[in-house]
């Protein structure tokens, strides 16, 4: 699948009606996301055969992407039930099969689920401190092959460090730096639109020992 036509696909998903402050929902753009899922699969073959698990799916935007592209399965795991029911109506728009679980990231059991690579675009953490690194310490662990992220720039250093000496990644590498424009989806948004910074990182978990 071309680049174009991934993003344009994902330009038809419904997004959040009614975003919740507290979770940090914002919607992840089919620019970003066709070229965080077309550079995972096309630099590193992360996607295609392979099983991928989208942290904090929200309408499902990353899941369905990895589904477009081939995933052998793809799992989307997000704590607020509304949007489950988007990713739900999503993939069924375009008869995709992904399966959706109800949970907090920190609580999250994914038993009898190999998961070769994690993607997602995690809160920043400005709303609940440290929530992103909630989010990359489970990557790091749910992960065997790769984690992909979405990281305000701002905060590189800080990703960088806590991925290699406290969460035990072999590699942390920014990919690219992308502008995430922002809807003014909030009340305590002063402009109709914010542009910030992100880096697209890709994370390399320790090697599993085999049992």
């Amino acid at each position: 699948m071309k680049l174009k036509q991934l993003e344009g696909l994902l330009g038809g998903l419904t997004q959040f009606p009614a975003p919740k402050v507290e979770l940090e929902q914002y919607p992840t753009g089919p620019h970003i996301a066709s070229r965080m899922l077309y550079t995972a699969e096309n630099s590193f073959d992360d996607i295609t055969g392979k099983v991928v698990a989208d942290f904090g799916c929200g309408c499902g935007t990353l899941a369905v992407a990895s589904a477009l592209l081939d995933a052998e399965h793809v799992i989307g795991i997000d704590i607020d039930p509304q949007s489950l029911e988007l990713a739900q109506e999503n993939s069924a728009d375009l008869e995709l099969d992904i399966d959706l679980i109800w949970s907090d990231i920190k609580s999250l059991n994914l038993k009898g689920f190999l998961v070769d690579t994690v993607v997602m675009n995690p809160p920043f953490g400005t709303r609940k401190k440290g929530a992103d690194m909630e989010f990359l310490s489970m990557g790091l662990k749910v992960a065997s092959q790769a984690v992909y992220s979405l990281h305000k720039t701002s905060t590189r250093e800080h990703i960088k460090k806590a991925a290699l000496r406290d969460f035990g990644a072999v590699s942390a590498e920014v990919l690219c730096e992308l502008r995430y424009d922002l809807p003014q989806s909030y009340k305590f948004h002063k402009k109709r639109e914010v542009d910030i910074a992100v880096d697209l990182w890709r994370f390399v978990p320790k090697a599993r020992r085999s049992s």
